[in-house]
């Protein structure tokens, strides 16, 4: 029997934690793990979801997410990733239909996969790959006329010359009045506090951040 590919995904796992970055850090969060990625950034800390995994039907997705906030008193957020969740095609109905549910639902992306017709109603957290992560190539750079401004634009940061590729960017292409820019430490790479100094010293018009979850459970654990 051939799969419906728009009704099913691969999926690594559904879990449910703090989220550790983009706007919403602190909140509770049920994360929905795509399988899968074509991109093989050199600090990848998920490369565990690259293959494996198992078919699902969106409905039985659905159900997982629910029955993991059954006891909460409010809706958690949900934050669909990966991978690359954009890589299956049946990832944008699954958008649509957590948020017909009313869910607040965001996409941790990589950018190199088309936004534009993905459902308005997400929140969308896009990671453009610095030159240091090995894959800036991919980079969709029409993807930014594409953004809402309660998206965010996300940099990793590797190296000092990252840096100064991410600065030009952002300021060459004013992506500041887009929506949030976000400039994150590589874990174990970049210090967070030379990244901060360096942020203060231009007087960027970006927002630092740390990967919260794994100040709580570690290097191994967070995630």
């Amino acid at each position: 029997m051939q799969r419906d590919l728009n009704n099913t995904l691969r999926i690594s796992e559904i879990f449910y934690s703090i989220q550790g970055e983009s706007t919403t850090v602190g909140w509770p969060t049920v994360f929905i793990r795509l399988t899968g990625c074509p991109l093989r950034c050199q600090y990848c800390d998920t490369s565990y979801a690259f293959t494996g995994g198992s078919i699902q039907t969106l409905d039985q997705i659905i159900e997982k997410t629910q029955l993991l906030h059954a006891n909460s008193l409010m809706k958690p957020r949900i934050t669909i990733t990966g991978g690359e969740p954009l890589a299956q095609i049946g990832c944008k109905n699954l958008i649509s239909q957590l948020c017909d549910l009313g869910y607040k639902v965001s996409i941790e992306t990589s950018g190199a996969f088309d936004i534009s017709n993905l459902d308005p109603r997400l929140m969308v957290v896009m990671d453009l790959k610095t030159p240091d992560s090995k894959e800036s190539d991919k980079n969709m750079w029409q993807n930014i006329d594409h953004l809402k401004s309660v998206d965010q634009i996300k940099f990793v940061i590797c190296t000092p010359e990252d840096y100064q590729w991410a600065k030009n960017n952002v300021l060459e292409r004013k992506l500041y009045e887009r929506c949030d820019v976000l400039f994150s430490p590589s874990y174990g790479q970049m210090g967070l506090r030379e990244l901060a100094e360096g942020v203060l010293q231009d007087n960027l018009p970006v927002r630092l951040q740390t990967q919260l979850h794994k100040h709580i459970w570690g290097e191994e654990q967070g995630r």
